[in-house]
């Protein structure tokens, strides 16, 4: 239990991604999602944000 409180408190202070990548791998184990199909969406992930944020970018 001391080991997942020390845990904890290292995640809170971490960076905003490092404690947003704790989540979703939360959130990928706790649902079961196998590697490849986790990676795969990762992917389409990144290249959305990547068209959301040259958009931004050229406004």
């Amino acid at each position: 239990m001391v080991d997942n409180v020390a845990k904890l408190s290292e995640i809170e202070k971490a960076s905003p991604e490092v404690q947003l990548a704790v989540d979703l791998i939360y959130l990928l184990e706790s649902n079961h999602i196998s590697l490849e199909i986790a990676l795969a969406a990762i992917k389409i992930v990144e290249k959305d944000l990547q068209q959301q944020l040259h958009k931004k970018r050229h406004k």
